[in-house]
């Protein structure tokens, strides 16, 4: 039955993503791409020239001469509310009114007939402001009184100080982990087409269309059911497009409805860079207790995150930071602390991994200085501390699931990790200008929505006359595969050819009150919805069947584009038409929620993961000790996806968030100068990987043995966000190389990313 399921493009096998090749042949269509309607015109934002001050005077008498240009709009021209904050403290305006709170805040919007002619007319714009004091940084932020964007959260277990005051060994440290830009091939869009009485349409490119729609509304002042999104596709997300796309969205729609006419609103990739929210940096305050042998005994820590000047997700992407600080370890005695700072720079928001990735990397720094001050392998210490079936988690999750041993085990022996790390203090022993380091870590990584609320979806499904079948959901596709996955659970549903499915784009008018494609959940809600959807269809059928063939309804079943009724063999398209003709309905809504989860933040206690994803990484580097240059010699993957829905798209997914990964944590740095201005805004100054940069030998393996205990869709796992935090092996292999060059064995302490002038300044520090 594998090869029949294989060859029919059903779960578990290896089918290529659905857009593949419209991806490498230019034909995938875009909402740049899109026909553009008569009469379009082009909206252009004006951003604020200061980091945080009183506007005291607007003069766009140059911007309204300039050619083609259709008018101005700002805050006073908004007929609905000026805010759009996912969060509803309406702290988030779509243009400053009044007040700018960091340097590139949409003030005002051109309208024109070209881009070109909005874009060159936005310049001429003259915004003159009151300079007041401004803190871009969350240390200098908190000594500033600047105060939080949103309520902190604390993490609690047994006693922490006394765990620390009774430790027969004890340190303490500080780490700066920098953030990072989502960079999508696409930048943000939207086009908006004005409908008759109050109804607008939109094409943007979101992960969330639903908040888009209640966010229009918002601005417009309008019903939700009054504002229709669609998405086709986006040119990447990383979740850069799950909250920050709404004012771009809301721009457009404003001026479709004022003007009458379709409006298009896409920046240029400075603007995008300057206008929307990265990943969140952090400054995380540490100290932990421990015994000889390397066993973790408490942890106290404060996570201060540069948030920006509204809160955006920062509240849910700090509490996510506590809820992985222990990545695969327990803690016995613990306190964790976020701190979500306000600052003078642009909101920060979701990106892959959503605060836990800045959570884990603490915790194998805490490994990697135990290790050190007790002279052991880092893997013997991570070993020691491995959670173990039954004990609880900061929040009190008991684990249940815990696989890392058997991970490690094999990565372990498939690596030839003893040999090479052995090899790699060998060659450290005989100095020299170039430096080695090797290092294993592991990932442990909760997947649901910790807003509860959020974990459930919703699906549609419309079989026509011809036995082809029309699948909608509420996900949206960024390149992940989640179409092609959602089709290979409805293809072996009805045990039809998988291109019989034809998946529709995102929109609203089919499926309503969608949560965002986020948290790594998109296809374990969707795919149960989709399934849910198939399911009801197919009950109708064998009711049917049965019912005219005259056998028992346990004797119907579906098998290789056909229906089996006792002896009888029906085309599946037969059977579709013949159940038109009797009048069965071949069409239904799906709905899935996620069972047996539950928080409750108040107490810092519950269950907001409904399972753990799990996967370790190898990472060796040679480091050039003259300049701070380095290479990844070679990566090793085991990772687990659960019994995978499609096994090649889950591995291209762990090498893409690898590579982004090691991007995060050695090139890719933003900076501010002293002005408040992102200095680090296009790709001329912002470095992600390039090909040549992965890892020279780079072996990826699936866990193919893993099946998840939970009922999640096949017993599959989520892929999106876990392996992210894989190339953090990366980052302590440069940490080992470089501390090779103390004479006392001191360690390196790196902040991230671990640039080369980074490295180049430890290994001087740690020579003197």
């Amino acid at each position: 039955m594998k090869d029949a399921n294989q060859q029919l493009g059903h779960a578990h096998s290896s089918i290529p993503h659905d857009s593949a090749i419209k991806h490498v042949t230019g034909r995938a269509d875009y909402t740049d791409d899109l026909p553009e309607p008569q009469g379009l015109i082009h909206a252009y934002l004006g951003l604020s020239q200061c980091a945080r001050g009183k506007i005291t005077g607007m003069d766009f008498t140059d911007t309204l001469a300039s050619p083609g240009v259709l008018g101005v709009m700002t805050a006073a021209d908004l007929p609905g509310v000026n805010d759009v904050a996912p969060t509803g403290k309406n702290d988030d305006p779509v243009f400053a009114d009044g007040e700018v709170w960091f340097w590139g805040q949409p003030v005002f919007a051109v309208l024109a007939e070209t881009r070109d002619q909005a874009r060159r007319a936005a310049h001429k714009a003259r915004i003159d402001y009151e300079v007041l004091p401004h803190a871009l940084d969350p240390i200098e932020a908190r000594d500033a009184g600047m105060g939080y964007v949103t309520e902190p959260l604390t993490l609690k277990r047994g006693d922490a100080a006394a765990g620390l005051a009774a430790a027969p060994n004890r340190i303490s440290g500080r780490m700066r982990i920098g953030g990072q830009d989502h960079f999508y091939l696409e930048g943000q869009i939207a086009m908006a087409l004005p409908g008759e009485d109050d109804e607008v349409t939109i094409h943007v490119s979101t992960q969330h269309p639903t908040e888009v729609q209640h966010m229009v509304a918002h601005v417009l002042g309008v019903p939700a059911s009054a504002v229709v999104v669609n998405v086709r596709r986006m040119g990447g997300g990383f979740g850069g497009k799950e909250t920050q796309m709404n004012l771009f969205a809301c721009v457009a729609a404003v001026a479709a409805k004022r003007l009458g006419r379709a409006v298009k609103l896409r920046p240029d990739r400075d603007d995008d860079m300057t206008a929307t929210g990265k990943r969140h940096d952090f400054v995380v305050d540490y100290e932990v207790g421990f015994d000889d042998q390397g066993r973790i005994l408490a942890v106290s820590g404060d996570w201060y995150a540069r948030c920006g000047f509204s809160a955006d997700l920062s509240g849910a992407v700090t509490d996510r930071a506590l809820f992985h600080a222990d990545n695969a370890y327990f803690y016995p005695d613990v306190e964790l602390r976020s701190h979500p700072m306000r600052t003078n720079t642009v909101s920060n928001t979701a990106f892959r991994g959503f605060g836990g990735p800045q959570g884990v990397i603490v915790a194998e720094r805490i490994v990697e200085q135990i290790a050190y001050r007790l002279g052991l392998d880092p893997l013997q210490v991570r070993r020691a501390n491995l959670y173990r079936n039954g004990q609880l988690t900061p929040y009190h999750q008991e684990v249940t699931d815990q696989i890392l041993p058997r991970i490690l085990d094999e990565l372990e022996a498939s690596s030839d990790y003893h040999a090479r790390r052995q090899a790699v203090l060998d060659w450290n022993a005989q100095g020299g200008v170039i430096r080695k380091g090797i290092a294993l870590t592991p990932v442990k990584f909760g997947i649901s929505f910790t807003a509860t609320h959020f974990n459930q979806a919703g699906a549609l499904i419309h079989i026509y006359t011809d036995g082809s079948i029309h699948l909608n959901h509420g996900g949206t596709e960024m390149g992940q595969g989640l179409n092609t996955k959602v089709a290979q659970v409805v293809a072996e549903a009805f045990q039809v050819d998988l291109s019989l499915i034809k998946i529709t784009k995102t929109t609203t008018e089919k499926v309503p009150n969608t949560s965002a494609t986020a948290a790594s959940s998109g296809t374990d809600l969707n795919a149960m919805a989709a399934l849910n959807a198939a399911e009801q269809i197919r009950a109708r059928l064998v009711e049917f069947v049965a019912r005219t063939r005259e056998v028992a309804p346990a004797d119907v079943r579906f098998e290789a584009g056909h229906v089996i009724a006792g002896a009888d063999v029906i085309p599946f398209a037969e059977v579709i038409e013949a159940a038109y003709l009797d009048r069965i309905h071949l069409s239904a809504a799906g709905y899935y929620r996620t069972p047996d989860i539950h928080w409750d933040r108040k107490t810092g206690r519950g269950r907001p993961f409904y399972y753990y994803a799990y996967g370790a990484a190898v990472s060796e580097v040679s480091v050039d000790t003259l300049t701070g240059e380095y290479v990844i010699d070679r990566s090793d993957v085991l990772h687990d996806v659960g019994r995978s829905l499609n096994p090649a798209i889950d591995k291209g997914q762990v090498e893409g968030a690898f590579v982004q990964g090691a991007g995060w944590l050695t090139s890719e740095e933003l900076w501010w100068d002293d002005k408040g201005r992102l200095r680090t805004h296009a790709p001329s100054t912002y470095k992600i990987p390039l090909a040549s940069d992965r890892p020279r030998i780079f072996n990826v393996k699936l866990a193919d043995w893993s099946e998840n205990a939970e009922r999640t869709i096949k017993r599959s796992k989520a892929v999106g966000e876990p392996p992210f935090m894989l190339p953090i092996s990366v980052f302590e292999a440069i940490n080992m190389a470089v501390a090779s060059v103390s004479p006392t064995g001191q360690p390196a302490l790196l902040d991230a990313p671990a640039t080369p002038e980074r490295v180049l300044m430890a290994i001087e520090r740690l020579r003197k």
